[in-house]
């Protein structure tokens, strides 16, 4: 049996062409939700997640100026340039944060 007979074998099959037909009444259809309890737990979860995050990336930036500052003033080029890519790291990981939160939300708005 080759490939070609295999896909023609499945695509004439008439249990299979009863499945790809619309369900019958007697099938419910379960809503794309969740619970109520769960939504909320789920949710906190998320917000905290996120906070600390955000936080941390906050806490990253101004690090990273204070590391500029300091390579400045003491002319050690090496830690100001430290601290030029701490705050380049953590403007990106802020982003990156308001982005996930973002597509997470879209992705759950379209499915509902």
């Amino acid at each position: 049996m080759t490939l070609m007979d295999a896909v023609r074998a499945l695509a004439t099959d008439p249990g299979l062409q009863l499945l790809a037909a619309d369900p019958s009444p007697v099938v419910p259809k379960p809503s794309p939700a969740l619970p109520a309890a769960v939504n909320t737990q789920v949710q906190t979860v998320l917000n905290w997640t996120a906070g600390f995050g955000l936080a941390a990336a906050v806490i990253g930036g101004l690090t990273g100026w204070l590391l500029v500052a300091v390579g400045h003033n003491t002319e050690r080029a090496q830690l100001a340039a430290r601290g030029k890519q701490s705050v380049l790291w953590s403007l990106c990981g802020a982003g990156g944060i308001g982005l996930t939160s973002s597509m997470v939300l879209a992705v759950y708005n379209m499915s509902i």
